[in-house]
């Protein structure tokens, strides 16, 4: 990689090096995706388009690579470097595409049967005229660039064998390949945990300063971008509805949109996160007026007939398409105001003895390799004994970085069987002595929310008959089941008339509430849900964040949670337990981990979590998780800022001996030699 040379080479271009005017996007069926779009981007700089899904942002994004179904209409003008893109032929278009500009996509688009490797030495050899051996070398060298911790096993590996994160860091290997002007980065973070998401945006910064490129970020989250970009696009509707330095956008926002976004990002000292009401309108029936004003609480008549375009308000290079922008003055508007939310403690919350106990829980895996897979070459602590117990009313969260095991101990809790080491006990019974029949009978009163609401739920049966399976697979009569699905629909805030529909015609958050009722159709007393927001909009998060909050007190529900989103599960949870390489780490009431946090891991996991203030940055927890199997001693020494401080003798300690769970004086138990070393004193 030559980054000076890049630099060089960029920074004497005049003006812009990437300038889109009047975009205009749409599709068969008169759906207007993008309608008005402009935005430019110089050398070194970063820009952050915002917006919820069905804003426009991606069509954007693909508008600019020539990338859109020949099906779709483009007008406008997208120029790089002066010279006009939109209607180049696709041979034209494919000399710029990696070259000039380069687009990193929100899923992982690797072909699964080839090593990573090869994939990025594919692309190498794509833009230069090497020999295969270079090619390969290249790639561990764009994998290192890109800031992947072990570049030569990365490499080897085929995706499956990645975690999300560090797939994220190969695509963005792949992506500079070719040393690109212009990065666009479409949801890079998306899905991932918190310290890979952090690890993701250091990795797109380092490489957009080294090399002098453009870096456009594409994400619903503002929470993400804040410390991030210098500036800040936020989309509404197929349109630019704020735009303007970030620091200006974040403390002066002048959009009730805007103000809605930051609302809804959840935050680490309990501020509930708030909902935007509403739902984006569909962008082939949109009115006169502004698309915002029905969902607006500032919305007077005139918002109905005029759509208000962009313009400067406040700072220089702040603008704002809203006619009541003067008025809001950076203040939040009426009926937006954040209001101040304690959560309450977990003796405030339960009570009774225990529903759920699980006590030295185990569940190892195989590590098979071959072409075959029969050779085993390892093995994989899912789970490695962990222990903790769920009272009526209460709602613990396991988090901890992806691969933790936190999945697999909900899976094995849900099995209602005997697990492959430890005990599990569901409301007072061992699942290891349970009949299939008292298996039935209780699986009643336990259920699970999935993760994915699009996989979760039949896309041939309409909403009323996913809510009716259960009911009938426990010998509901039919005019029970006829009188419990509005019910339903009505407990998790949608209308009785969506039981006609079938998920593919309901948004994203409708999906995951039509998921939450099904899990609600037999009167559970324990919910167990797997990252239930990580597939979400920030502001359709919010909503269900809140959904479940209001559920939880009225049906005097307990939850099990598991969730990487450690700005969610404060929302939520009355207790909460940090998971590490099967393991628990940390584990006490939630207003106690978070304020004060015991174990080195807790505290950079929560060091990691977004902030939405562009003064405030992420720390990235260095080095990445062991496997498969964990060192000995503490299984976190070789990430620990603590550890690494030790002296000989004191580090020995960490060296030979793994730490066990024991109290802390602010009431959390931790598995740390030396919590008192930067946290809690024991």
């Amino acid at each position: 990689m030559s980054p000076m040379a890049a630099r060089a080479s960029r920074g004497g271009a005049a003006g812009p090096l990437l300038l889109v005017s009047d975009l205009h996007v749409s599709f068969a069926g008169g759906v207007r995706a993008v309608r008005g779009v402009g935005f430019s981007v110089a050398p070194g700089e970063v820009l952050a388009v915002v917006g919820e899904a069905g804003a426009g942002k991606s069509a954007t994004a693909l508008a600019v690579m020539g990338l859109l179904p020949a099906t779709a209409r483009t007008g406008g003008s997208v120029r790089f470097q002066g010279r006009e893109l939109l209607g180049l032929r696709d041979r034209e278009l494919a000399e710029v595409r990696g070259n000039d500009i380069a687009l990193i996509f929100q899923d992982s688009a690797f072909t699964p049967v080839y090593r990573i490797g090869d994939q990025i030495a594919e692309v190498v050899r794509l833009h230069a005229r090497v020999p295969r051996r270079t090619a390969a070398a290249r790639a561990v060298e764009l994998l290192t660039f890109a800031g992947s911790p072990d570049a030569r096993r990365a490499a080897r590996a085929f995706p499956h064998e990645l975690s999300g994160g560090q797939l994220h860091l190969a695509m963005i290997a792949m992506t500079v390949a070719a040393e690109p002007a212009v990065i666009l980065a479409d949801e890079p973070t998306s899905g991932l945990d918190t310290t890979a998401q952090a690890r993701t945006l250091d990795a797109l910064q380092t490489v957009q300063a080294r090399t002098g490129a453009a870096l456009v970020l594409i994400t619903h989250d503002l929470g993400v971008v804040a410390g991030r970009a210098d500036r800040v696009m936020v989309m509404y509707a197929g349109r630019p509805v704020e735009a303007g330095p970030v620091d200006d956008i974040f403390d002066h926002p002048r959009m009730p949109y805007t103000i809605g976004l930051l609302n809804a990002v959840a935050r680490l000292d309990g501020t509930p996160a708030l909902p935007i009401p509403g739902r984006p309108p569909s962008t082939d029936d949109i009115g006169r007026g502004c698309a915002f004003a029905p969902r607006c609480a500032l919305a007077v008549e005139r918002c109905l007939v005029t759509e208000p375009l962009l313009r400067p308000v406040g700072a220089i290079g702040h603008r704002a398409a809203c006619l009541r922008a003067e008025e809001i003055g950076g203040r939040e508007p009426p009926g937006t105001t954040v209001v101040p939310f304690v959560l309450r403690g977990t003796h405030a919350a339960a009570g009774g003895l225990p529903i759920l106990e699980v006590d030295g829980l185990v569940k190892h895996y195989p590590l098979l390799t071959g072409p075959f897979l029969r050779r085993r070459t390892g093995t994989v602590r899912a789970v490695d004994g962990i222990g903790f117990d769920i009272r009526t009313g209460e709602a613990l969260g396991l988090v901890g970085e992806s691969g933790c095991g936190k999945t697999t101990a909900l899976l094995e809790t849900v099995r209602l069987a005997a697990p492959p080491g430890g005990r599990i006990r569901v409301f007072g019974r061992d699942t290891a002595a349970l009949s299939a029949a008292e298996r039935r009978v209780l699986r009643r009163d336990l259920q699970l929310v999935h993760q994915d609401p699009v996989a979760a739920l039949d896309p041939r049966m309409t909403a009323g008959a996913i809510l009716a399976e259960p009911l009938r697979a426990h010998g509901r009569s039919k005019g029970e089941i006829s009188a419990r699905i509005p019910e339903l629909l009505r407990l998790v805030g949608l209308d009785p008339a969506y039981a006609s529909r079938r998920p593919g015609e309901l948004s994203g958050g409708q999906r995951q509430r039509v998921g939450i009722a099904r899990a609600l159709a037999l009167g559970p007393r324990l919910l167990v849900m797997d990252e239930p927001f990580s597939a979400l909009d920030v502001s359709v998060r919010a909503g269900i964040i809140g959904l479940l909050r209001e559920l939880k007190a009225r049906l005097r529900l307990s939850y099990l949670l598991a969730a990487h989103d450690l700005a969610a599960v404060r929302q939520l949870a009355d207790r909460v337990a940090v998971m590490r390489l099967g393991r628990i780490v940390e584990i006490g009431g939630a207003d106690a981990v978070y304020a004060t946090p015991a174990h080195p891991y807790t505290r950079a996991l929560l060091s990691a979590v977004p902030i939405p203030d562009p003064r405030a940055r992420p720390h990235v927890l260095p080095g990445d998780e062991p496997r498969p199997d964990p060192p000995s001693g503490c299984r976190f020494r070789g990430r620990c800022p603590v550890f690494a401080a030790l002296g000989p003798e004191e580090s020995r300690r960490c060296e030979d001996d793994e730490p066990i769970l024991r109290p802390t004086r602010t009431g959390q138990s931790v598995a740390c030699h030396y919590p008192e070393r930067g946290g809690t004193d024991a």
